[in-house]
């Protein structure tokens, strides 16, 4: 049995998973004609994580449809992604339903997006439950900044079956600075898949070399004002300097926010479904090996099991 102290809340990415799953199976249809690859996908990912991490709570987070307020900050914030194809759009409505349908309680909120409600709610997590660890399931490496002594990423490494899970020493494995340093790291090179201007001509290396040597963005900028920065040339000392607004403002931009306004229960966040329910829905989209695959979500793990996801989460 559990202790409390090994207790687990596993918050749900999940756009991010249905883009991935979207982009990574074939067109899978129902007997409806419904196309529900994104769905089958999504639930891969679900099903896997569970068995994984045998979360005692889980929540999910989405985006909505609104602009955001990076985008009211930032016009070309995402400017050049192209717009999701309508088949996977027609999806999130159906995900959303199949994951309440597992009695997972939905947080999305008006302005933010989902990363923002997985960081807030990380954050009312650590506050109210200090005990209870947080493994955040994204497809998304962005979420890496979320990681500390309590929070964790489990994340797609391809495709939607292998998974990694990075604390905070395979975060540094990664990038070769710690979590809390990967918003400045983004701000100074920048992140062309957001649109994020970074500064120009720092790119991955450059990024790292100065802040292991610097630590913060607002250290390294001290640096450069006082002329103690003899690490790089004399020319990217300047194009440092002229960019530093830019530099502080994609700062903002692909900082993860952890002040949401959210109504968020624990208790409501409890892992418990109701099987007839959750049948009937996967009915809907002839998900049937999934319906064989439930009784993977009941069973406790056996020894192997339990030292495998050991070794995985720790």
């Amino acid at each position: 049995m559990k202790q409390p102290d090994n207790k687990k809340l596993m918050a749900v990415d999940s756009h991010a998973l249905i883009h991935r799953a979207y982009h990574a199976l074939p067109p899978l249809k129902s007997d409806e004609g419904e196309v529900v690859n994104a769905v089958y996908g999504f639930l891969l990912v679900f099903f896997k994580a569970i068995k994984d991490l045998r979360p005692d709570y889980i929540a999910a987070a989405f985006d909505l449809p609104e602009p955001t307020f990076r985008h009211e900050e930032f016009e070309d914030y995402k400017a050049q992604r192209p717009e999701a194809p309508e088949e996977l759009v027609q999806q999130i409505p159906k995900v959303k339903e199949t994951v309440k349908s597992f009695g997972v309680p939905v947080f999305e909120e008006e302005g933010f997006e989902a990363d923002d409600v997985l960081g807030s709610i990380s954050e009312v997590v650590h506050q109210n439950n200090p005990e209870l660890e947080v493994v955040v399931v994204s497809g998304d490496l962005d979420t890496m900044q979320l990681v500390n002594k309590k929070t964790k990423v489990y994340t797609l490494k391809k495709g939607v079956k292998d998974t990694v899970i990075y604390d905070e020493e395979a975060v540094r494995e990664r990038y070769e600075l710690d979590p809390d340093q990967i918003v400045d790291y983004k701000a100074l090179k920048g992140d062309p898949s957001d649109n994020i201007p970074g500064v120009p001509q720092v790119g991955k290396k450059r990024a790292t070399k100065l802040l292991k040597e610097f630590k913060t963005l607002e250290n390294l900028y001290q640096a450069l004002e006082e002329q103690e920065v003899s690490s790089v040339t004399e020319r990217i000392q300047d194009i440092l300097l002229e960019n530093r607004e830019q530099a502080f403002f994609s700062k903002k931009l692909v900082t993860i926010r952890e002040d949401v306004p959210l109504d968020f229960d624990l208790q409501q966040c409890e892992w418990n479904y109701n099987r007839e329910r959750v049948v009937e829905q996967l009915e809907k989209y002839n998900f049937h090996t999934l319906i064989d695959r439930l009784s993977d979500l009941d069973a406790q793990p056996d020894e192997d099991e339990q030292s495998q996801q050991e070794r995985l989460i720790n």
